[in-house]
């Protein structure tokens, strides 16, 4: 016999996943989904198969999952990220009635708070959470819905009336950028580089970041993995402040005045002695290496801050 959706449950699971991935920073495998308990009873919280998940017996869907798609290739479904700062999610088939579709309704309806699982790495399989979101409209001509990243459920459907729309704009695509794309971004430029270091190889995924090789407010500033370089994070600032510099065939060059400098073990080993040094790793495969073009751009910037230092 069908249930109705326990009170709780979604706030319970929005919960854990967020301690589960440190605030939405470190991606999940379909392992680590499948741990969540409610009332000590083991809970799904991700599809088997399809993206939508609406458990039986459940009025609205409860997580919906994009799929990773590589590098170079065109994604499996045409779920993007609209001007407007609101993310689409494209109906299951063309049927508006199918019950997952209606799933998703439901939960618009209602203004129930669901979890995305964006897909970062594959082999295995790991996911992103963003939770909670929010679906905010339907979009029947497109065959999808529009979804917000905003925190709160007044924050999303206030904004989504608003008047104001530049700045309801302006704050959606903040949200968008600090929620959904950079930690994304992290996620999957860490998967690429193995969890270490470019520079010195260090391989504690806690002191590494994404660093984007041309920054995300330069129009050629995709948050791909080809724009993104895994640094500890002292060649991270190093790296964005040219006092660290690759080249386009991989050779880590340091200021030279830089090189001049007297101070410590730290200077020393840290940063002087890479100087003329290939990268200790870049990723396994080809397609996920940095952009030539980005790279050129880039060592330009450095060569300039080392004319003028």
């Amino acid at each position: 016999m069908p249930t109705a959706e326990p009170r709780g449950l979604r706030q319970a699971a929005i919960d854990w996943l967020q301690l589960r991935s440190d605030g939405g920073i470190e991606p999940l495998t379909r392992e680590d989904i499948l741990d969540f308990q409610f009332a000590g009873e083991s809970v799904r919280l991700q599809a088997p198969m399809q993206g939508i998940w609406k458990p039986r017996g459940y009025a609205a869907a409860l997580s919906f999952r994009t799929a990773y798609t590589k590098p170079g290739e065109p994604p499996p479904y045409e779920d993007k990220t609209g001007d407007d700062g609101l993310f689409r999610y494209k109906w299951r088939g063309t049927n508006p009635n199918h019950p997952e579709n209606v799933g998703l309704r439901e939960a618009m309806n209602l203004r129930l708070p669901l979890i995305w699982f964006l897909g970062v790495a594959m082999d295995p399989a790991r996911y992103q959470v963003i939770a909670p979101v929010f679906i905010v409209a339907e979009e029947p001509e497109q065959q999808q819905f529009a979804f917000t990243a905003a925190e709160d459920s007044v924050a999303a459907f206030e904004l989504e009336g608003s008047m104001h729309e530049e700045v309801t704009r302006r704050y959606l695509q903040r949200m968008a950028k600090v929620r959904v794309h950079q930690p994304a971004f992290r996620s999957m430029v860490l998967s690429a580089y193995e969890n270490r270091c470019t520079i010195c190889n260090l391989g504690h995924p806690g002191l590494l970041d994404a660093a984007h090789i041309v920054p995300d407010r330069d129009e050629r500033g995709i948050a791909a993995v080809t724009n993104g370089l895994a640094m500890c994070k002292i060649h991270h600032a190093a790296f964005d402040r040219n006092f660290l510099g690759i080249r386009p065939d991989s050779v880590v060059q340091i200021r030279h005045d830089l090189l001049e400098e007297v101070d410590g073990p730290m200077l020393r080993h840290g940063l002087q002695d890479l100087h003329g040094r290939q990268l200790m790793k870049v990723p396994a495969h080809r397609r996920d290496r940095p952009n030539q073009e980005l790279l050129e751009t880039k060592y330009k910037e450095f060569q300039a801050a080392t004319a003028s230092g």
